[in-house]
């Protein structure tokens, strides 16, 4: 679905918001990019036709009200979330229109939770949180891994990437989250967020073939850790990544992505590994895809689609997992991502 529904993309113009705007125009939808640079608006309008383009800025709510004026929904691209996430989902909410945004953001993430979950409940409308490869899809296998049951003993989420070429808004992201945490690191553990000073472990993971044995970083903590637990009791949810991925998005020489593909894909691959354990059983879910970015967009895109034909199983601040059939979601990507789920 998507005909005649128009959805605002702010943050249009960036990396991701590119992807966005043309899995939005690939389902039927009509974009309508926005952002505060006039000149980057004005060349995405350029490269393709018919882009309707709309000027607006965190700091000024009237022009984030012109800018949702008559769309159907928001997705919000634009970093860092600390920044743009409360003030774009205030806008939604004066239009009475869903929220999505693509968040990495451990505390950006938090801040939704915690500051709307009532208010967007009340509205009734629906806002998601970190629609994207980084709490999105951990978040929808976890899920999917867990089945009926709505409580785990542990999550693991392994992420095996075979290398890492951040975007300027992830590294900008990144240092907006290490300042806010004062440079310590994030678990989640004893059913609560941890901040801790001391190194993470370094350890080995059994990924599924072609990857094999890999090292890894264990509590390499991203957004699972907020979107998982706000659904699924669990007291322990540990992310890992391979240690080539985290090699390069900690070193300040590592290239941007490079386009390698007709579809603006970049060479990475990936494979998400999620172990959900219970009661001394153990279930199993996997993705395979190309480009963490790139594979946001369906995320989102799918996300706004599900909402908008009444696919959702609640309203108000939900993570995907809560928000929609987590298995049927993913197997609804499957031109984008291969996933192995149980049963």
């Amino acid at each position: 679905m998507g005909s005649a529904h128009k959805v605002a993309v702010f943050g249009a113009y960036g990396h991701t918001g590119r992807f966005v705007v043309a899995q939005l125009r690939e389902r039927g939808f009509v974009p309508v990019a926005s952002g505060r640079d006039a000149v980057k608006l004005k060349a995405l309008a350029a490269s393709g036709p018919g882009l309707e383009i709309r000027t607006a800025s965190v700091d000024d709510p009237a022009s984030l009200d012109r800018a949702l004026a008559g769309t159907a929904a928001v997705i919000n691209c634009a970093g860092p979330f600390a920044t743009t996430a409360a003030p774009v989902i205030e806008a939604a909410l004066r239009a009475g229109i869903p929220y999505v945004d693509v968040a990495a953001e451990i505390e950006a993430n938090l801040d939704t939770f915690t500051h709307f979950a009532e208010r967007a409940r009340a509205a009734g409308v629906v806002v998601v949180p970190a629609m994207a490869f980084y709490g999105g899809l951990g978040d929808l296998l976890a899920t999917a891994a867990a089945g009926d049951r709505t409580a785990a003993d542990e999550v693991h989420i392994a992420y095996g990437l075979n290398g890492w070429h951040p975007t300027e808004g992830t590294r900008v992201a990144g240092a907006v989250s290490r300042e806010r945490r004062n440079g310590r690191r994030i678990r989640f553990s004893d059913g609560r967020l941890e901040y801790r000073d001391d190194a993470p472990p370094a350890l080995d993971w059994d990924f599924p073939e072609p990857l094999g044995t890999r090292a890894v970083i264990g509590e390499f903590t991203m957004a699972d850790v907020v979107t998982v637990p706000s659904h699924l009791s669990v007291p322990e949810v540990r992310t890992y990544m391979t240690v080539e991925a985290a090699g390069d998005l900690s070193s300040p020489d590592t290239p941007a992505p490079t386009a390698v593909d007709e579809h603006g894909r970049s060479a990475q691959t990936f494979l998400v590994d999620v172990v959900v354990r219970s009661g001394g059983t153990e279930r199993r879910a996997t993705a395979r895809g190309r480009d963490i970015y790139a594979v946001t967009a369906p995320l989102a895109v799918e996300a706004v689609g599900r909402i908008l034909s009444g696919r959702t199983r609640a309203v108000g601040v939900v993570s995907a997992g809560a928000a929609f059939d987590a298995a049927d979601f993913l197997r609804a990507l499957s031109a984008h991502l291969s996933v192995d789920l149980p049963g």
